[in-house]
Order: C-alpha cells, then sequence, then structure tokens
C-alpha cells in the first residue's frame, strides 16, 4: 500500500534544466512546488572539484554521471519484424541521473533552431510541393514559430551566460556571426571563445569555398559573468573537461552554476531525491491527475498529490510515463494511428578526421569551441536537385586533448601494437576532427512503445525502441559528409580519414544524446501528444516539456530549444493555466 503525503501544487518529474526553469517561474506566482529526482544529489561543490573531476576513466568511460541500466534500461530493435533485447549497457545516449539532469555532464552546445524548423512541413510543401515529402515520412509543424520562441531562447541564453557572436540582429545581417540563424532581439550576453589552432584553419579553409564559417555558440563562458538572476560564473579555462564531466570552476552552464542557488533558498520550493516515478495517477474520469506514484532506493511505494503535474524528464522517460499511466492513445504503426510514442527520431553524424603537419594543441578545448557553417542546414540551400529533406551543420569543435578517448589515427593504421604505438605518436599533436550533425526526419516506422515481453524491476514492462535511419537520412548525410570532405581537403592536410554513415543504426556506439519525439507538440490531437503550450490534449493538468515534445529532429544539438519550450511552457503556465485551469486550446 503506498503512503499517502501531503499535497503540493505542483509536482515535478525530474530535475534537469527543464524542471529548474519551470520551478523558479511557478515559484514567483508563489505556487508551492515539489520535483522528484530519481538521480542523487550533487552540487558544484563538493562533487565537482577540480581535485577529482577531471577523471577520464570514472566519468567519460565508466559513465560515473549517468543512468545505470541495472536500476532503468529500454529494448531496442531496427525493425517491428525484430525482437526487442534489453540494452545491458547505455552506449549511443547516455541520459543523465541526478540532480541537475544532463545538464551537468554536457558539452554547452546551445543552437536555436532555425525558423523554417518549425514549419517543416508547410514550408517543405510551399517550396517543392507536397510530393516533394514521401509517404512513410511523418514530419510536421510544432504549432509554435521561431519568433513566438525568439524572447524564450533569448532568456535561457542570457541564463546561461552563453559565448557567441550574432548574426541576424532584428533582421540586420552582422559579420562575423551565422548569417542563416533567425532574427535576434539582442547579441549574445558575452563574446565568443578564444580559437584554437584548428578552429581557425578550418575557418580559412571554409571562407575559401566560399562558405560562411562562425564561432559556434557556447554554454561557457568567456568572460566572468554575472545572470539576470544574480547567480556569478567564472570565466572558462579551457581544461577541455566538459562532456561527460561536471564543472568545478561555474564556468560551463548547469542547473547548479545559473539557477540552483537562487531557486534552492525559496521557502515554497523543494525536491527528493531517489524518487523513481512510476505512474501519474488520474481520477476516475481519466481526465485528470491528482499526483503521482513513486518509489524510494527502498521499495517504499508513495503517493504525491498534487494539482499540477509536470514531466521534465529526460525524451524516453517522459514517454515511458505517459505509457505507464495511460495518457494519451499509444501509437499503432501498422494503422498509423495514436500519438504516444509517435514520431521518434534521433540525429545523425559522421566526421572526417584530419591529419596535418602543424602542431596543435589538443589540451587547450572548451565543450562547446568550435567554428561552424550552417550552408547545409535546414533547407538554407536547394533541396530539389538532392531529393531530401533536412540537413545540418559542419564543425570543427576543440573540446580538449583527453589521452583515452580523444585521438585521431590515419585508416590504415594496425589496431595495436608498436604500429599503432608510432601512430599515436605521430599524430596526437597534430589532427583534427571535422563533425557533421544532421537532422532526421521522423518516419512512420521510428516509434516508443512498450515492451511485451521484457520488464523493470517494479514488474513494469521496458520501453521499446524501434528505430533505424532511413533513405532520406543517409542520402542527406552522405551530403553533409561530403561537404565536410570538400573543407578538410581546402585545409591542405597530409591526409584524411573519411567517417561517414553505414547501415543500419546502432545503438552500441556512443553517438549523441539527442532523443527526440515521442510526445509531440502540435495543432491536432490526432498527431500530437500536447498542444502548443506543452499542455496534455486529454488530462488538461498534466503538461509535458522536453526534446520528447520535438515532431522531428532538426541539425542542431537540442538543448537551447529545450530551455526555449520550458520558458514557453511556464509562461502559459503562470499567465493563463494558473488563473482559469483547463484546456489552454480547445481540441
Amino acid at each position: 500500500m503506498a503512503k499517502r503525503l501531503k499535497p503540493v501544487d505542483v509536482v515535478l518529474v525530474g530535475f534537469g534544466w527543464t524542471a529548474s526553469i519551470i520551478a523558479q517561474e511557478l515559484t514567483e506566482e508563489g505556487v508551492q512546488v515539489l520535483a522528484l529526482e530519481r538521480g542523487m544529489d550533487r552540487a558544484t561543490v563538493p562533487d565537482f572539484a577540480t581535485t577529482h573531476i577531471q577523471d577520464e576513466l570514472k566519468y567519460a568511460v565508466r559513465g560515473g554521471l549517468f543512468q545505470a541500466p541495472v536500476r532503468e534500461t529500454l529494448s531496442f530493435r531496427n525493425t517491428r519484424d525484430q525482437t526487442a533485447l534489453p540494452m545491458r549497457n547505455l552506449g549511443s545516449f547516455r541520459p543523465g541521473a541526478g540532480v541537475g539532469g544532463a545538464g551537468v555532464h554536457w558539452n554547452g552546445q546551445t543552437w536555436r533552431f532555425l525558423p523554417d524548423d518549425f514549419v517543416l512541413r508547410s514550408h517543405v510543401e510551399e517550396r517543392y510541393g507536397a510530393g516533394f515529402i514521401p509517404e512513410d515520412l511523418t514530419i510536421q509543424d510544432w504549432g509554435v514559430t521561431y519568433e513566438e520562441l525568439e524572447p524564450c531562447f533569448d532568456r535561457f541564453e542570457y541564463l546561461c551566460g552563453v559565448s557567441g557572436k550574432a548574426g541576424n540582429l532584428e533582421g540586420a545581417r552582422q559579420t562575423e556571426g551565422n548569417p542563416f540563424e533567425g532574427a535576434r532581439s539582442r547579441d549574445y550576453p558575452l563574446p565568443p571563445l578564444e580559437r584554437s589552432i584548428g578552429s581557425l584553419m578550418f575557418d580559412k579553409a571554409a571562407r575559401e569555398l566560399g562558405y560562411h564559417p562562425f564561432a559556434a555558440p557556447a554554454a561557457n563562458t568567456s568572460r566572468p559573468y554575472k545572470n539576470p538572476l544574480g547567480v556569478q560564473m567564472g570565466q572558462c579555462t579551457y581544461c577541455g573537461f566538459c562532456e561527460w564531466f561536471g564543472c568545478g570552476n561555474y564556468s560551463k552552464a548547469s542547473p547548479q552554476s545559473t539557477i540552483l542557488p537562487v531557486l534552492l533558498k525559496k521557502d515554497n520550493f523543494s525536491y527528493r531525491t531517489g524518487c523513481d516515478v512510476t505512474r501519474v495517477l488520474l481520477d476516475n474520469t481519466g481526465k485528470k491527475a491528482r499526483g503521482v506514484l513513486y518509489r524510494d532506493l527502498q521499495g517504499q511505494e508513495y503517493e504525491q498529490p498534487a494539482q499540477l503535474v509536470i514531466l521534465c524528464a529526460f525524451a524516453h522517460h517522459n514517454v515511458h510515463l505517459l505509457l505507464l499511466s495511460g495518457i494519451g492513445t499509444p501509437y499503432d504503426p501498422a494503422s498509423g494511428t495514436g500519438v504516444t510514442g509517435r514520431n521518434y527520431a534521433y540525429q545523425i553524424t559522421s566526421s572526417v578526421e584530419v591529419f596535418v603537419d602543424e602542431l596543435i594543441n589538443p589540451y587547450m578545448g572548451a565543450g562547446a569551441l568550435g567554428q561552424a557553417i550552417d550552408d547545409f542546414n535546414t533547407d538554407n540551400f536547394d533541396h530539389g536537385p538532392e531529393g531530401f529533406i533536412g540537413g545540418g551543420y559542419i564543425a570543427l569543435w576543440t573540446t580538449g586533448g583527453r589521452p583515452i578517448l580523444q585521438h585521431h589515427l590515419p585508416k590504415d593504421t594496425p589496431k595495436w601494437g608498436a604500429g599503432w604505438k608510432k601512430a599515436m605518436a605521430e599524430n596526437y599533436l597534430k589532427s583534427v576532427s571535422i563533425s557533421t550533425h544532421g537532422s532526421v526526419v521522423s518516419h512512420r516506422q521510428a516509434y516508443l512503445d512498450l515492451d511485451p515481453t521484457y520488464k523493470d524491476i517494479y514488474g513494469d514492462p521496458l520501453l521499446r525502441m524501434t528505430f533505424d535511419f532511413h533513405d532520406n537520412d543517409y542520402r542527406m548525410s552522405d551530403f553533409l559528409t561530403g561537404k565536410a570532405e570538400g573543407v578538410a581537403k581546402a585545409m591542405k592536410p597530409r591526409s584524411i580519414n573519411v567517417k561517414g554513415r553505414k547501415k543500419p543504426y546502432s545503438i552500441v556506439p556512443y553517438q549523441t544524446t539527442h532523443n527526440t519525439g515521442g510526445a509531440v507538440m502540435g495543432d491536432d490531437p490526432r498527431t500530437s501528444v500536447v498542444n502548443r503550450y506543452l499542455q496534455s490534449w486529454d488530462v488538461p493538468n498534466v503538461f509535458v516539456v522536453g526534446a520528447c515534445n520535438f515532431p522531428q529532429n532538426a541539425g542542431y544539438n537540442p538543448t537551447g530549444t529545450v530551455g526555449a519550450l520550458a520558458y514557453w511552457a511556464a509562461d502559459a503556465i503562470r499567465g493563463m493555466y494558473l488563473k482559469n485551469p483547463g484546456p489552454l486550446v480547445q481540441a
């Protein structure tokens, strides 16, 4: 029997970026907010102290900050005719676990999706005709526009102290910034990070080819910075321990370094760790949530009553909880009906390793220190002759010279022994990698549902992922890889190693933690789980916030857009829902 606890006004599931933002905003309205986090407490001091956080073996190799599959995993298959098997190691993506979520171990690459991304289907149909979209692609508009989200992007960038250079200020193009970006109301709060040798080489080569390179936006502070909440951040020291590590210098934006110092002092906010939420509890009508059910680390079950439930966990976990709770009709790929689990997407990547004669300092790095081009993202070029939808950025990142995982070797290098050691000695200081980061369109056969066979530690079905890249994704990735190869050759290297995307998608090697979809937003309840304000169509006092809302994935890292959506939803709850609880959009 679950122990019933004292009711609260709002309960948040998860305590990462989205929950922190929403909690800060709603507590300003005077409501009582509680966050439930399945992982442990984590703070900059002492957990990210520079005396121990730079441990590549513990954190990057053994995953000290990530979700442990022994407690929570999923099953996977490429196609519906295969039997899904549970993942014993989470390789391709690495969800966070603990206070701050993946906002602790991300790199800090903070992009705004392009205006066309938010109206993708409408835009493609208008420019190329409806017949340009294959029938098996389920791409759709978001139900919200870039222009509506722009103030929310701005707030997230100023919360984080993003370093960068605007390319489009209120419609006026700016030199050195990204000329393809949507119009922004003001510049980034901080100037770009210092350039690395490799990024300068990339910049020169890209300009020679007629492209438009710019310093990538970084939630790594290029200067000391005090954000609008009054939280002081320190200047980045370019230590190279960002991705998969916490930052002990208060230089990489995370909930701990930007918002929690203010939020945790409030009397009307509290949080609990070690709380694994297993259900959103509904009343006997099935149309109203009355709270959540969770278990602690000892297995004790608790009922937490609340007037408003907001799911702020990782994309997979939000969808899993909706399915277990019976919120939204589960998606059926055979008929194409249902919504919960629909339009799962990922990110497709490739790279070109470049070997040069110049000495390059690999140790001078930061999570989002890089030079990029956007000439081939979304619809910044003519797709007509290419026959695919989507695109991505091409960038040279300098994220550090960690010796276990960060090294590049020519393609004819032996796998081990004296030849491998010789190649390492010759190339470690003289190699860089150009990356492509591509969009993935939603497909009828890519989705999330409940596994009929395998169960978790509580006896509930595992989340099952059915996913593979499809022809559109491979054509787009090959196109991007070819453009990256051209930039690599323009750098006048002694050799290059092209690492294109091969079939099929494998969930084993790490790629990105950019999982999207499954609880998508939109204007039509037949094709979306939540409305434009991220409110459940079926249960109006449930909101779902995160990358699970993306109807398809764009050619960027998702965190900037996730942060903007959190502010967008929080504004809707503050300005409309709390004053008049109920549906904000009529179905």
